[in-house]
């Protein structure tokens, strides 16, 4: 059974990434590099995203809550939380309880003045 899927604000996930059991995962493709990116997020750009699950699974180890972000949270990130419920539907128990999306996606963030990161480290090892 597939989990649910909720969405959270990107005030709900400022106060909340902080939290080690929490992953922030950007499905956005080539414009993360030039756009810069919510500071320690794991990118699985969508257009890869499938072949790349077990390696999302092994990054996120240990992590509760994944929240799915990609520039406007309407049609990547969504679909890439749904792929991954869907994979997860079908694995052995991995300790994820939360599959999230962000509201209004990277550029929301962004517009609300929310930190973002414009490293080129990959993973990224902001704050």
């Amino acid at each position: 059974m597939a989990r649910g899927i909720t969405y959270i604000t990107s005030s709900e996930l400022l106060s909340l990434r902080r939290r080690p059991n929490i992953a922030i995962v950007d499905v956005r493709d080539d414009e993360r590099s030039y756009d810069g990116h919510i500071a320690g997020s794991l990118h699985f750009a969508s257009d890869t995203f499938l072949d790349k699950l077990p390696s999302l699974v092994e990054a996120t180890k240990g992590k509760d809550t994944l929240v799915f972000h990609c520039a406007l949270s309407q049609v990547r990130g969504p679909k890439c939380a749904r792929r991954f419920a869907e994979y997860l539907a079908d694995a052995k128990d991995v300790g994820v309880k939360n599959i999230m999306v962000l509201e209004r996606g990277y550029n929301g963030w962004e517009a609300s003045g929310r930190p973002v990161c414009r490293c080129t480290e990959v993973p990224c090892k902001g704050e």
